[in-house]
């Protein structure tokens, strides 16, 4: 069965996406812990991070950075905090989250619910720093 990235990825459900390669696809966490926050996903279904390839995984890596280096010139903060959680779907991903400060990653806190508009333009401008 598919994994709801899996149908992300395929176009069976929506998303905001911000960029995507042969092997890769970014999109804006619908559930963000910051306005800004990105998923970066192997197109290919693996559960958990480390049990990717050495060459799979250095490529999602280096995809990875290329979207942390947009979203920083793209959004208000000091950094682009990442982090790996994997606990919540069983497809191998990155979070890369806009922050100015520590608890800015802080995934307990309640999730952010934004306005599509909103959604959109935050996507087109990471987007537009990608080019």
């Amino acid at each position: 069965m598919s994994t709801i990235f899996t149908k992300i990825i395929n176009g069976e459900i929506p998303s905001y996406k911000i960029a995507e390669d042969d092997r890769h696809y970014a999109f804006l966490d619908i559930n963000p812990v910051a306005p800004g926050h990105v998923l970066v996903v192997p197109k290919k279904e693996v559960s958990y991070l480390f049990d990717l390839s050495d060459e799979d995984y250095l490529s999602l890596q280096l995809f990875a950075k290329k979207i942390a280096l947009a979203m920083k010139k793209a959004l208000p903060c000091e950094r682009i905090g990442v982090t790996v959680i994997g606990l919540e779907v069983p497809h191998a991903h990155i979070h890369l989250v806009p922050i100015s400060k520590e608890g800015d990653m802080n995934f307990c806190r309640p999730k952010l619910t934004l306005d599509p508009k909103d959604m959109t333009d935050i996507a087109k401008s990471i987007v537009k720093e990608l080019n």
